[in-house]
């Protein structure tokens, strides 16, 4: 059976399971399509929650940029995790106490600002919609690669069996559709880590193996991937070579802009009582937990087979050929085909020339070798998805792969969905607009908002803007800067009144947009940035995919401010701030 049946197999499978589950889970309800009725078992939800997580970026970026970036690159593993635990500890328990279907919902209830909840859902829409076009794109990709058409025929796949079964259940269809799609996708990722790690080292568990001897060679993995890393100019993998401020900064952006996201915060209100909320945010970090921990493994094996797949030999050996294809492995050509893979024969040796040529140690070997550049190109996200082709796994675990990358991808562009159409029909719609809609009607109006927000994001996954592009700083940074801050205060003072947090929330995304698009582009006017994106021009030596966490400083600082000059909350306010903050106190939260 050829390789692609396989993928297309595993591929149809999975879609087959995530349709029939959204047949059997159609929602009656708004309280259904919002939140799942509400009732929701605790480790179901962790698992879902888990599912909507672990979006392509963790599944196909994460571990493909610790591969190139080493130790440095553990500012995304400590950041996206550290953020879910302030999310589950600070956020998640006291909002599901509150007991209302959206974040906006919260902002205004708590703010009395109806201008607040309009903010609110500004930057949902933005960070959402920013997400959403990762997802899109990566989905194309995936599809690209594994099923052989284009990326926007890909993208228009992806789409439409998204569409399907988000609009046809909603949230209740979206929760138990993540949970069958996390165990796709983690099944996915450790799979294919046992067998490499085995193979390599004669141990089955990933974790233990990245610090194992390679078989037969007496010396460690990592040992062996410093030292041939070094020897083509590379930083070593387990070097920090980070700069110590930007490597906090982005740290500090990543936890709290992932605590201030919308698409995973709406999923504890689907569980029936606070308590629940707590066991389910535990539930969710174990399972959470299996793919961050094995993610370091993954990214070094899969570093190392590539540089020993390039020079079986050592650096001074015999290199694959490039130029024949039959002298080069079948997994190169695969991703040729797809994009993400370029080499260039640039001193016409036919051979591929792979290391750092902007060192002065890539220079000398060069110079040493007759060599006139480098001529390889690897996109960070293959690492993970050609890791068992090119470790020469059995076909079945590729297109095991396919079907998990395409479930992460999913999972999280349904959740986003969900938080953009609850944010449309149910805060813009019911509750600004038209308060008399009917509940057939705000449900008709949240499919919409999904066909329509689908429409938009594979249109701009087949045609990215600038930012979407170059970084995801904007959506973490919108998080950081305006959701994030807002939920805490909102949550642990009684001070804090409408007027601070709208200050807060204006003053923080300013910050954070007008800095990001100094050094990435002014898209919408120019299309250049103002100034280059080096560290001689950014202020203060600060990287503009750190300036969020600046952003939620003074959001704070503002808020507290501004709420400190003016009158403070109604005293039924603050009351109702205690109740949601303590099990007794000043009479019970809100509970819909």
């Amino acid at each position: 059976m050829s390789q692609f049946a396989v993928n297309l197999i595993f591929i149809g499978l999975s879609f087959a399971l995530y349709i029939g589950i959204a047949l059997w889970s159609r929602a009656g309800s708004t309280k259904e399509f919002y939140v799942a009725g509400g009732g929701i078992h605790p480790i179901t939800n962790g698992v879902a929650v888990a599912g909507d997580w672990m979006s392509a970026a963790s599944f196909l970026s994460m571990a493909g940029m610790v591969a190139f970036m080493g130790y440095s690159g553990s500012a995304f593993l400590m950041g996206w995790t550290g953020g879910y635990i302030l999310l589950a500890m600070l956020l998640a328990p006291y909002l599901r106490k509150f007991g209302k279907y959206t974040v906006p919902s919260f902002v205004e209830d708590r703010y009395q600002s109806k201008p607040a909840r309009m903010i609110a859902v500004v930057s949902l829409l933005c960070i959402s919609l920013t997400y959403m076009i990762g997802q899109m794109t990566g989905s194309g990709v995936v599809f690209a690669r594994f099923l052989e058409v284009s990326v926007d025929a890909g993208i228009w796949i992806a789409a439409g069996i998204t569409f399907f079964y988000a609009v046809l259940g909603g949230m209740k269809s979206v929760t138990y559709t993540q949970v069958a799609q996390y165990c796709v996708l983690i099944v996915a990722f450790l799979v294919p880590p046992i067998f490499i790690s085995f193979q390599m080292t004669g141990n089955p568990v990933p974790q233990l193996g990245m610090i194992s001897e390679v078989s037969g060679e007496g010396v460690h993995v990592l040992t062996k991937l410093n030292s041939i890393l070094s020897d083509l100019g590379f930083a070593e993998y387990t070097a920090y070579a980070a700069d110590p401020l930007n490597h906090f900064l982005l740290t500090a952006t990543l936890m709290v802009g992932t605590a201030g996201l919308p698409h995973v915060i709406i999923r504890f209100f689907t569980v029936p009582k606070v308590a629940d909320a707590r066991w389910s945010a535990g539930w969710a970090l174990v399972f959470i937990a299996l793919l961050y921990l094995t993610a370091p493994a993954v990214a070094s094996m899969a570093r190392l087979n590539l540089m020993t797949t390039i020079y079986p030999e050592g650096t001074s050996g015999e290199q694959i050929l490039a130029l024949e294809e039959s002298k080069h492995p079948e997994w190169m050509d695969n991703w040729i085909k797809a994009g993400l893979l370029k080499y260039e024969d640039k001193n016409g040796d036919g051979r591929i020339q792979y290391y750092n040529d902007a060192s002065e140690k890539g220079k000398a070997v060069a110079e040493a070798n007759g060599w006139a550049g480098n001529e390889l190109t690897v996109n960070n996200d293959i690492m993970v998805i050609a890791n068992p082709e090119i470790a020469n796994l059995p076909g079945w675990t590729i297109g095991l792969m396919a079907a998990g990358a395409i479930a992460a991808a999913l999972s999280t562009a349904a959740g986003l969905l969900m938080a953009i159409s609850s944010a449309v029909s149910h805060d813009i719609v019911k509750v600004t607009l038209k308060p008399d809609l009917s509940e057939k009607g705000e449900m008709n109006v949240a499919r919409v908002a999904m066909l329509a927000t689908l429409g938009v994001s594979a249109y701009l996954g087949m045609n990215p803007p600038g930012f979407a592009a170059q970084t995801v700083a904007l959506a973490f940074g919108l998080a950081a800067s305006t959701l994030f801050p807002a939920l805490m205060m909102g949550i642990f003072s009684q001070r804090i009144n409408g007027k601070g947090a709208i200050a807060g929330m204006l003053a923080g995304i300013t910050l954070t947009l007008v800095y990001i698009f100094m050094f990435k582009g002014w898209l919408f006017i120019s299309g250049t940035a103002n100034f280059p994106d080096t560290k001689e021009y950014w202020f203060f030596g600060v990287n503009p995919l750190g300036i969020g966490f600046f952003g939620a400083i003074v959001n704070f600082i503002v808020a507290y401010a501004v709420s400190l000059a003016t009158e403070p909350p109604p005293q039924e306010i603050q009351d109702l701030v205690e109740s949601v903050r303590y099990p007794k106190g000043a009479g019970a939260a809100i509970d819909h």
